[in-house]
């Protein structure tokens, strides 16, 4: 397989660790900008809306620019509104370099991904789909603890240097290790590349992504308090809680797209989503033991980020003309699902309880198990007797 995925993946990653990586230091935000920690926290929610938004925006007014010029300006970009973040003097200030660096950073991921499914033989495609996005999800997984720790040694900035440097050397590696790589999709108006989610099979299989990441969210943004309330641990063991899950969620991306080359998309979303089901269904009944609770996790954790590269691969097969835009509206459909994840975990704690929040995760599951069918299955014609 061609090595510059695996650059494509370091590229994702750097770009991808700036959404969270402030999320363990919003109080050190706020002190020294002189907000309340729910406005700082709002620098994460208008990333995440910023990034869903404007990801297939993007995409469409960018379609027939050569993909390692834009990689490249794309990236300074980037660059700028990290370096805009470190001399920030104001709080408004702050929330206009976050919109900045989700709006480079959402078009960024998307040009890896499609990028890296290009240069490599067609049957590899899943795979270099699925390391690109292990990037994604390492960066997810990481975000908040190297912030934490850069934050609380050296202040809120250190984390948005850190980034800035890191951005410099993909800047460097991009120029020198990537060659020219075409666009592969036609300027098409974005009202008609939308008109492409009134295909049954496109609309249904984004629409699974958004449920499935609803389901994952419902219990994942709510794990601390689960794990607390159904097992008393604290502190040590819900670090390690987390660990676990993070390097199960690590080797998701390779495993569905490692799954996608051998036996098909298809095949892999639909046993990926019953998995990811039966395994968040579990949770609840293996908190007497541990062992049981860590191993049902990390298979939860794996089945959470298995299913994206197999999801890409199926959208660009079945809509290559609108291939870059359907991997930017499956980028939005997961910051979408982790959104509306969150709100219903959160009523889910307030008027029943945390405890609940595994169970009604898996019913997403199995909406979302089936809207991938409906997606998949062909439409019999009927025939006028």
């Amino acid at each position: 397989m061609d090595k510059r995925v695996y650059l494509l993946t370091i590229v994702s990653f750097v770009v991808g660790m700036i959404e969270l990586i402030i999320g363990g230091i919003l109080d050190l935000v706020a002190t020294d900008l002189g907000v309340s920690v729910g406005q700082a926290g709002l620098l994460i929610t208008i990333f995440s809306v910023t990034f869903a938004i404007s990801a297939p925006i993007l995409s469409v007014l960018t379609a027939k620019i050569e993909r390692k010029r834009l990689t490249l300006v794309t990236l300074f970009v980037f660059l700028f509104g990290n370096i805009v973040a470190v001399f920030s003097p104001t709080y408004s200030i702050l929330f206009l370099s976050r919109m900045i660096s989700a709006a480079s950073s959402s078009l960024l991921i998307v040009l890896c991904v499609v990028m890296a499914a290009n240069i490599v033989e067609p049957k590899y495609r899943g795979r270099a789909i699925g390391i690109v996005n292990m990037g994604v999800s390492g960066s997810l997984v990481l975000g908040i603890p190297i912030g934490l720790m850069l934050g609380n040694t050296f202040g809120w900035r250190a984390p948005f240097i850190f980034i800035s440097g890191l951005t410099v050397l993909s800047i460097t590696g991009i120029y020198f290790f990537m060659g020219r790589v075409a666009s592969t999709s036609q300027e098409v108006a974005l009202k008609k590349q939308l008109a492409a989610l009134k295909n049954r099979k496109i609309l249904f299989a984004q629409l699974t992504t958004v449920i499935l990441l609803a389901g994952h969210t419902t219990l994942y943004a709510y794990l601390t308090p689960f794990v607390k309330t159904t097992m008393g641990l604290e502190g040590t063991w819900v670090s390690a809680i987390y660990f676990i899950f993070g390097l199960a969620a690590l080797s998701g991306g390779v495993v569905g797209g490692t799954l996608a080359d051998w036996l098909g998309p298809k095949p892999t979303i639909l046993a990926t989503i019953t998995i990811f089901g039966f395994a968040i269904f579990s949770i609840p009944y293996t908190t007497f033991a541990l062992p049981a609770f860590l191993i049902v996790l990390a298979i939860w954790g794996m089945m959470s980020w298995a299913v994206t590269p197999p999801m890409q691969s199926y959208l660009m097969k079945t809509s290559p003309e609108t291939s870059d835009i359907q991997i930017s509206l499956n980028n939005s459909a997961v910051h979408l699902g982790i959104a509306f994840g969150s709100f219903v975990g959160g009523i889910v704690t307030e008027l029943a309880s945390v405890e609940q929040n595994a169970t009604v995760g898996g019913l997403f599951a199995i909406v979302a198990l089936g809207t991938g069918l409906i997606s998949m299955v062909r439409r019999r014609s009927r025939a006028l007797i």
